[in-house]
Formats: C-alpha cells, structure tokens, sequence
C-alpha cells in the first residue's frame, strides 16, 4: 500500500473501533482499494462494511476479490462465505474449510477471527448467516 492509502486504511480501522458506522466507513475503505487495489485487507474490510450496511453484491465483489489476492486469509475466506449466504449463492463449504484449517494452524488468527464475528454480531444482533458461520467456525 502506498502511503497515503495505509495512513486512511488505518484512520479507517480506528474510526471502526470508534463506533463509527459501516456506512460512513465505506467510502473510505473504497478510497483505500482505489489507491490500493491489490491490497487484501482493504479489499477484506469493504466487503465486512458492505455486509453490515446488507449490501451483499457489492460484498460478495469486494470479498472475491480479496481471496483471490490473500487465498490464506481466514476473515477473507468468512466474509465471502458470508457474502454467499447473503446472496444465496454455492460454494460456502468450500471457504469455511479454508478459514477452519488455517485457523487450526494459527491461534493468533482464529482469535481475531472470532472476535471479528462477535463484534459483527454485537453490531447485529439477528444476523442469522453470521450466527450460522459462528457455530460452524466456533461450535463444533
């Protein structure tokens, strides 16, 4: 990421932290992928506030895009597959496995995985797809 891309990626991140609402956010981290457009993590983080604001083609584009740029990343491979629950699309399974085996490998991951969809859930509580990934992920 260039510079001025990874200072607003992280004003990004801390405005998140903040409270500060996906919609809001979201032009943002478009910004951060427009100066950045390889960047995994941003690409990741837009399709996670696309998925908040109920946008799931935007998120499902956004979470594609950054699986195919990251295949290992864990939240890449959950938000897709959350994105293609929300969409009704195939192919779930597949990315669930992916997040699940290299959470297996990395505690550090899963950790943050896990508190990524507990905080989604605390944002939205009756999110039924990402209760659905929690018990995949986290309850078997």
């Amino acid at each position: 990421m260039t510079q001025s891309a990874e200072s607003l990626f992280e004003q990004g991140i801390e405005q998140y932290k903040a409270g500060a609402e996906a919609s809001e956010l979201i032009p943002v981290f478009k910004e951060v992928c427009d100066l950045a457009p390889k960047s995994s993590p941003a690409l990741t983080c837009l399709a996670w506030l696309y998925l908040l604001e109920e946008k799931p083609k935007s998120a499902l584009k956004a979470a594609q895009k950054a699986v195919k740029l990251s295949p290992q990343d864990p939240q890449g491979r959950v938000n897709l597959a959350l994105a293609l629950l929300e969409t009704g699309k195939k192919g779930v399974r597949e990315h669930i496995d992916e997040a699940l085996q290299v959470m297996m490998l990395s505690s550090d991951l899963k950790e943050e995985v896990q508190k990524n969809v507990e905080e989604g859930l605390s944002r939205k509580p009756d999110w039924v797809n990402l209760k659905r990934i929690h018990k995949w992920l986290f309850e078997s």
